[in-house]
């Protein structure tokens, strides 16, 4: 590996993307994740796990 080698990988590991959010609507996360919670709840008291 040359000195450019690492330097332009070193480059690219500080761009990469996770493939996340791009900070879109916060609103709409905050609803997904109420949503989610309460039909894990619904779930939880069906199967008598509580």
């Amino acid at each position: 590996m040359t000195a450019t080698t690492a330097a332009g990988n070193a480059h690219h590991a500080r761009r990469a993307r996770t493939g996340g959010p791009e900070g879109g609507s916060k609103l709409m996360e905050h609803i997904a994740g109420w949503a989610f919670v309460v039909v894990f709840a619904m779930l939880v008291t069906q199967l008598g796990l509580l």
